[in-house]
């Protein structure tokens, strides 16, 4: 019998994988990869970092030759061969070679793995000569020869994604001042909008800065002008508004395509054609949460899809189970992490839940270089059961919304993130680790413990607000309107001033003394009292009002 022939259409993460994997699974299969660009494989999640010169080494980017796929797998890679159009009836396709000659390639098996492009608005002055965006090495080639040759001192970003995000950073690395340009009222759309605000928050400063509820309308050879009259000077602009699939070739052949714009795939990552499989971000899959339908644009996703369509196109057996969206991203001295669903989604998604915030050390306060590290769960309503997290700080968010990944996969609940046995020693973490302490505040919050307000839909509503916070504290920074402050030491002596007749909010500066507040009030026979969750910070992040004490 002749060996079974596997073409596949685009390299990079997902087709170099699924090369590989069929390979792996099928000694003797005879495996083609169609790159129309002139890169078989490459770390494009690394092109911000080299464009910001922390990568030096540009060949570290290329992650696969044709010579070395040849020598390693005997895969036959070739690069600058666009694939024009699919047969499915005659199992060919047909491929347009660097000479401009054409010519058709019979397949057995054939996955498409051309990923998404991205999205360019037809905004009046895109195609001037410093207005950008990024895909691949020939456009980080030609942003850096730009930075090189022109040395641009003002950067506009258009999109606060994760891509935006980081190219903002590369170009302040570069030196130069910075406005991220997003047309939702915060960056990086994934967050609830307190966690969005408070990332904002710790990295504004005068070289780096934001415009939110923005369209532009026109770029310029001075910069960006905006539907609302306003103006941002610029030499260089970057847009990021997002990707699209590329579908047109999968659309073509009649494949269907699915309600995220992506080839529909089953488990397996086949197509409604069983000989034609899809993965990356061209791909429509599934949520590993919901089960709905989903594409994910992520290096991960597209890495595994192409592993398993790669196995079974070779005769495996492999399912893909979905994913989650986890994801990471480095914003100037900030780094923020995200898996699951934010309240948003899961509203969509018809879910019940509720929220909790906790603020701890990345690892044992006492221990030297300890940062800040706020954490967001979306946790459902009756079961516990955790949906979504967010994670922001200088250091540490990575283990920690891992873990949460890993136990939204798990479906655990906030119960079960209490008993996480997790390292621990004081470089590293505390003896409650942050994952437990979010899990402990959830797990209050699950079980009816002490009852809680939340800071995103708390309306005031005439009563009693209990500052218990220190004098200091109150002096420098306000609180809430109409509070009254009794600092949690002197509660004990002072519960004569606090009615028992009406409800009670008590809240401190992050949320664990008026937590404790709560608990006093509560033993005390104030059956009324609740605890703001987050307290002052969040109830700012959320758009509460503060009164400033002189």
């Amino acid at each position: 019998m002749n060996p079974k022939r596997i073409i596949i259409v685009g390299g990079v993460a997902g087709g170099a994988s699924a090369a590989a994997k069929a390979r792996r699974t099928d000694e003797k299969a005879e495996i083609h990869v169609f790159e129309r660009g002139p890169y078989i494989s490459f770390a494009n999640c690394g092109l911000p970092y080299f464009i910001a010169g922390e990568i030096t080494d540009r060949a570290k980017l290329v992650v696969m030759t044709p010579e070395r796929f040849w020598t390693t797998l005997r895969v036959k890679a070739h690069v600058n061969h666009e694939v024009l159009s699919i047969d499915r009836a005659a199992k060919t396709i047909s491929v347009k070679g660097p000479d401009g000659a054409i010519q058709d390639f019979p397949y057995d098996i054939l996955i498409l793995s051309q990923g998404a492009k991205p999205i360019v608005p037809p905004i009046p002055g895109v195609d001037l000569p410093h207005v950008f965006s990024l895909r691949d090495i020939p456009d980080m080639d030609r942003i850096v020869r730009y930075l090189d040759e022109k040395k641009p001192k003002h950067a506009v970003v258009i999109g606060g994604g994760f891509i935006g995000v980081e190219m903002a950073e590369a170009f302040h690395h570069r030196g130069m001042n910075v406005t991220i340009v997003e047309r939702n009222p915060h960056i990086i759309p994934l967050l609830d909008s307190d966690m969005a605000t408070y990332l904002q928050n710790q990295i504004r400063r005068p070289d780096f800065d934001f415009k939110a509820d923005a369209n532009a309308k026109q770029f310029t050879e001075d910069g960006v002008d905006f539907e609302d009259g306003t103006h941002l000077k610029a030499d260089l602009i970057l847009v990021s508004v997002g990707v699209k699939a590329e579908v047109e070739l999968a659309r073509a052949a009649g494949l269907e395509i699915g309600v995220t714009g992506g080839v529909k795939t089953n488990g397996r990552m086949e197509s409604s054609d069983h000989d034609i499989y899809a993965v990356g971000d061209a791909a429509e899959s599934i949520n590993a949460l919901t089960g709905a339908r989903s594409r994910i644009a992520l290096a991960g996703p597209a890495n595994r899809q192409g592993r398993i369509a790669g196995a079974n196109a070779a005769g495996g057996k492999l399912t893909y189970r979905g994913a989650l969206g986890t994801s990471i991203v480095r914003a100037l001295n900030m780094i923020v992490g995200f898996t699951g669903m934010n309240s948003k989604q899961a509203t969509k998604a018809g879910f019940s839940f509720f929220t909790s915030l906790t603020r701890d050390n990345s690892h044992a306060h006492y221990y030297p270089g300890a940062k800040p590290l706020m954490s967001k769960l979306i946790v459902e309503e009756g079961t516990g059961r955790l949906l979504g997290a967010q994670v922001i700080g200088e250091s540490g968010v990575d283990k920690r919304v891992d873990v949460f990944a890993a136990a939204i996969a798990g479906k655990m609940t906030v119960d079960d993130l209490e008993s996480l046995d997790l390292a621990y020693s004081p470089p590293f973490g505390s003896a409650n680790d942050p994952v437990n302490v979010a899990g402990f505040v959830a797990g209050h919050i699950a079980r009816g413990d002490i009852a809680t307000i939340a800071p995103e839909t708390w309306q005031p509503n005439g009563e009693f607000l209990l500052d218990v916070r220190d004098r200091d504290e109150v002096e420098e920074l306000g609180m809430l309107n109409g509070a009254v402050n009794i600092p949690l030491g002197e509660l004990r002596d002072r519960l004569h001033e606090v009615p028992k007749d009406q409800k009670v909010i008590t809240y401190c500066q992050r949320g664990q003394r008026g937590y404790l507040a709560t608990c006093l009030l509560k033993g005390s026979g104030f059956n009324k009292a609740s605890n703001l969750r987050g307290g002052f910070i969040q109830a700012q992040l959320n758009g509460k009002t503060p009164i400033t004490r002189n």
